[in-house]
């Protein structure tokens, strides 16, 4: 069995658990037991097996027991560990995903939890100590703890906790005395609830959220948002299962009577949903800054006049040339705005300016992807030379850096080892300037909203997991969770909290629809118009279904804000859209005269107009409609292709062939030429005809099949303007003698 079969079996076995379909679970937890050799667990599942059948006899027998939920949901309780204990003895067993073989290579003897946090204190003591005395032969001495073998001792127990399948009471008590530890450096907590993160990811405990929740505590920032974070990616992979698990629930509700924690959780939520953008963001970046930013590039030398700079004769005037600089490249200006607005708000703007960068030897240890810079690291000083004052300055420089997730700083710090010292000064300075700046905008944001700072720490967090599931060597061996939909309102662990505010659930939206998240954003206004209804709730849903296509939906909608007197002239226009695009032509017409009286001057609905009486082949109405819009707008082009077919359908000759000589002479279609066409028909120019047929197949995207099934849609019209129907087939026959020549 492969690790894809496993996987599917394991998760049917679990949504049976959590729809409380006990009979099909069981029968495919047996047969999992079977296959995979494990009839050790034979013995438990056959003692709980027994237990149900026990429980279902009395209940149809209608013995009373005051008792039976609770022993119902214990059942089930342990039938989850029963299963994701078999999942995880047949994945150790044989998986070659990299956590599991980790695992199988991984022992954790010389883990001493008794005296683990007293070891791990130790080294911050004996720093202090040293820090006292300045002798020679006690800084050198043998005894002493280095950095490395601190750090080294941490990182295995992160492998530690990562391969521990539930916490047991010592690992707990453990955990939180590390927590609450002093001297502890704060990166390195931050480091091991990572390693819980990944742990709760990989296998179910209840008292792997339990240190979470009391990490959410912590009065250190970097330690309380890493443990949201995890919190609520938990919450979110395991929401099927925690209504079994009433303490972990009762925990988040006692949580969230913290003053600030759903303002924190909410903010967590944007930032997971907004993850999601990432690859959108980094699509733009490359598809259209940076090709404005080359196309300028050869200019740039003349344009601010090199040259001229040199010249010591220059005063402190500014060159005016400078002005000028964008002046090629127009959007250049608007699309760098674009980019530093969406840095502001958080979105992960370096994802792809640093996904080159992780192939330094730092990230060939797996846990380094999980490590919190902090300039003191001892991987640093086996990279770089810190005894060099200009990469010292860099390296602060980078951790004061407030903008770059910890991943990142790792790999812009790594990369300037090749870098000449005169560009690590340039680069040391305008990284302090630009950093300084931009803590400073911080400060002010902070000041104006205290919960801004939690805000950006979790964020370049969230930036953090981001990079190892998208960008680390073996990604493919773990479960990408920022391809989960991240839809926390249906998660119902989260729902008491999350849809007990609507202003959270509104914002959640109002960020889904401003992303164009149409489908999501739907979801959740129908859930919020269920509380309360409003106008502009309604014209919001009604777009985000007219964006998916479904007008129906939209249609309704539209109609219920109808009520509400909300924009009516906007809402008259989607509601006739939606109505133009069901085929109802007769109704889009009638809302578009009730706009048209609300905005007489207004193109676009007179446009609409003449398309709603074209396709009720009022066609001399039409006519009337387009000349109105082309007698106000002189040259508007959109206009005469309409009229060109409508004087064609309506027998006007000469007139659509003047508007679609026009449209030739621009820059025809493959509809422009074959209607072109049939004006050449309709007037008796066979030959004209046959050629412009001919040039709507070869000079454009039209195929031979397309062009006869558009042909026969438009035959019905020519057979009315006087074409001989017996004639079609040879016309079209030399059609086809013509295009093969």
């Amino acid at each position: 069995m492969n690790d894809k079969d496993l996987n599917i079996q394991y998760n049917e076995i679990c949504q049976n658990l959590a729809e409380r379909k006990l009979k099909p679970a069981f029968d495919q937890l047996e047969k999992l037991i079977r296959e995979s050799g494990l009839l050790i667990h034979l013995d438990e599942w056959r003692n709980l097996e027994q237990n149900y059948s026990y429980m279902l006899k009395y209940t149809v027998e209608g013995i009373q027991d005051p008792e039976r939920q609770k022993v119902y949901q214990k059942l089930i309780v342990s039938v989850f560990k029963l299963c994701d204990k078999i999942n995880d003895e047949i994945l150790l067993k044989s998986s070659p995903k990299l956590g599991y073989e980790k695992k199988r290579g991984f022992s954790g003897g010389s883990l001493n939890f008794n005296t683990l946090i007293n070891e791990l204190e130790d080294y911050y003591l004996q720093e202090e100590l040293l820090a006292l005395v300045d002798d020679s032969e006690v800084q050198n001495s043998t005894k002493r703890i280095s950095a490395s073998e601190h750090q080294q001792k941490l990182v295995s127990l992160f492998y530690f906790i990562w391969f521990q399948n539930e916490l047991k009471n010592e690992h707990r008590d453990f955990l939180n005395a590390l927590l609450s530890s002093e001297l502890i450096e704060k990166s390195y907590k931050s480091f091991i609830l990572s390693a819980v993160v990944l742990s709760l990811l990989r296998y179910f405990d209840e008292a792997k959220f339990g240190v979470l929740f009391n990490a959410c505590e912590h009065s250190d920032l970097e330690v309380n948002q890493r443990a949201i974070v995890g919190l609520l990616i938990g919450f979110y992979k395991y929401n099927s299962r925690l209504f079994y698990y009433p303490n972990v629930t009762a925990r988040l509700n006692l949580l969230n009577e913290k003053p600030g924690f759903k303002e924190n959780l909410e903010r967590v939520i944007l930032q997971l949903i907004r993850s999601k953008e990432t690859e959108k963001i980094q699509k733009k970046i490359t598809d259209e800054l940076i090709p404005e930013m080359i196309k300028i590039s050869p200019n740039l030398k003349d344009k601010i006049n090199l040259d001229s700079l040199m010249d010591d004769s220059l005063g402190d005037d500014e060159n005016p040339e400078w002005e000028k600089l964008f002046e090629d490249s127009p959007g250049l200006m608007n699309k760098m705005e674009e980019f530093s607005e969406m840095q502001m708000e958080g979105a992960d703007v370096f994802m792809g300016s640093f996904a080159m960068l992780k192939m330094f030897p730092f990230f060939s240890e797996f846990a380094n992807w999980f490590m919190p810079f902090f300039a003191e690291n001892p991987e640093i000083d086996f990279m770089v030379d810190k005894k060099d004052p200009l990469t010292n300055r860099f390296i602060k420089a980078i951790d004061a850096a407030p903008i770059l997730c910890n991943s990142d700083k790792y790999s812009f710090c790594f990369s300037i080892q090749n870098l000449p010292a005169e560009n690590r000064e340039f680069l040391a300075e305008g990284m302090q300037a630009e950093m300084q700046q931009f803590e400073e905008m911080q400060n002010d944001e902070v000041l104006s909203d205290p919960g801004k700072r939690a805000g950006y720490i979790s964020n370049l967090y969230i930036q953090d997991l981001y990079r190892f599931f998208k960008l680390h060597p073996r990604k493919n061996d773990f479960e990408d969770i920022f391809n989960w939909r991240f839809d926390f309102h249906n998660k119902l662990a989260l729902e008491e909290i999350v849809k007990a505010d609507a202003e959270v659930v509104r914002n959640i939206a109002e960020y889904y629809f401003s992303k164009n998240y149409y489908a999501e954003a739907a979801e959740v206004f129908a859930y919020l118009l269920s509380l309360e209804k409003s106008g502009e709730l309604y014209q919001k849903t009604g777009y985000c279904y007219q964006q998916l296509g479904d007008f129906k939906k939209a249609l309704e909608a539209y109609k219920n804000a109808e009520l509400f007197e909300l924009n009516r002239k906007w809402n008259l226009n989607k509601i006739a859209l939606c109505y133009r695009n069901l085929k109802m032509p007769d109704k889009a017409l009638a809302y578009y005269r009730e706009g048209e009286k609300l905005d007489e001057d207004n193109l676009n609905v007179q446009l609409n107009i003449g398309h709603c009486l074209l396709e009720l082949e009022r066609f001399d109405e039409a006519l009337k409609t387009y000349f109105k819009v082309e007698y106000l707008t002189p040259g508007n082009k959109k206009v005469w292709k309409p009229i060109g077919w409508c004087s064609l359908v309506a027998g006007k000759f000469e007139q659509a062939e003047k508007y679609f000589k026009k449209l030739i002479n621009e820059a025809p279609n493959k509809h422009d030429l074959m209607n072109m066409g049939h004006v050449q028909w309709a007037l008796g120019k066979r030959k004209q005809a046959l050629d412009y047929y001919k040039q709507s197949i070869v000079k454009t995207e039209f195929t031979e099949r397309e062009f006869f099934e558009v042909f026969q849609e438009d035959l019905p019209y020519l057979i009315q303007l006087g074409v001989d129907k017996d004639d079609v087939p040879i016309m079209l026959d030399q059609l086809r003698y013509f295009v093969e020549e």
